[in-house]
């Protein structure tokens, strides 16, 4: 059974599996028209997302065209995306904001 992903933004550089996908399976992905297939380096649960290029340590993880946040660590490709990994600029932005209100 092929498992999937999608990636909803040829800007972006994270896929969303939509199932639970296995460490080591390799998962098809559609950008832009053309399919490349990633093997995952962990087990991806459903709705997690997985990197599909190299991400560097402060780099913009973009999903759905959008700024989701900042990689704190390297990630490479076919790596679990999530909090372990990711730093929020909405909390940091928050507190900007709060600051600059004073």
């Amino acid at each position: 059974m092929v498992k999937e992903a999608i990636v909803m933004e040829p800007r972006d550089n994270v896929a969303t599996v939509i199932e639970d996908v296995e460490q080591g399976t390799s998962v098809p992905i559609n950008i832009g028209g053309k399919t490349k297939s990633i093997k995952v380096k962990q087990k991806i649960p459903f709705g997690h997302k997985f990197a599909i290029i190299k991400i560097p340590k402060g780099e913009k993880v973009i999903k759905y065209g959008e700024v989701i946040g900042l990689a704190s660590q390297p990630i490479d490709e076919g790596e679990h995306v999530h909090v372990h990994n990711v730093e929020s600029v909405y909390s940091k932005e928050l507190v900007q904001e709060r600051r600059e209100k004073k």
